[in-house]
């Protein structure tokens, strides 16, 4: 049996933008997601576990802290938690609509060429101590 830490100690919370429609929010979330977690140096602070199962099959990489989806009003409230996040200096990835244009190279060109105050955000994923993010994100209701 393995010592883990408090499970509520620590959290992933995203916070999505409801006017985006199910099929967008769902990519921008597995986009924020993937990115938050490859951009990690401290990948062991995320506590991932190796669950098997009674016939020895694995289940690779699954976060022993909770993942609360929350949901915000609009891009300005998701861009409040951003600015949150970088003063804090709390590890986040978000997504914006000019990273649904086209191919990679397209998407990174219609974000560098749009001034911050004008992106429009889907959504910002992000890692930190629980009562730390609550202090910013506990205005949000649950996802549904």
């Amino acid at each position: 049996m393995q010592n883990l830490p408090d499970e509520n100690s620590k959290r992933f919370i995203a916070v999505l933008n409801k006017k985006v429609e199910p099929g967008r929010i769902m990519n921008a979330l597995g986009h924020m997601t993937a990115g938050l977690a490859g951009n990690s140096v401290k990948t062991e602070d995320m506590c991932f576990l190796q669950y098997e199962d009674k016939n020895g099959g694995k289940h690779p990489n699954i976060s022993h802290f909770p993942f609360i989806i929350l949901k915000a009003d609009n891009s300005n409230k998701i861009r409040t938690v951003r600015n949150e996040c970088i003063t804090r200096g709390i590890p986040f990835t978000d997504f914006t609509s000019t990273m649904t244009i086209g191919k990679s190279q397209e998407q990174m060109d219609a974000t560098r060429a749009t001034p911050e105050e004008e992106l429009e955000y889907y959504g910002i994923v992000m890692f930190g101590e629980t009562n730390i993010l609550r202090e910013f994100t506990g205005k949000f209701s649950l996802y549904q």
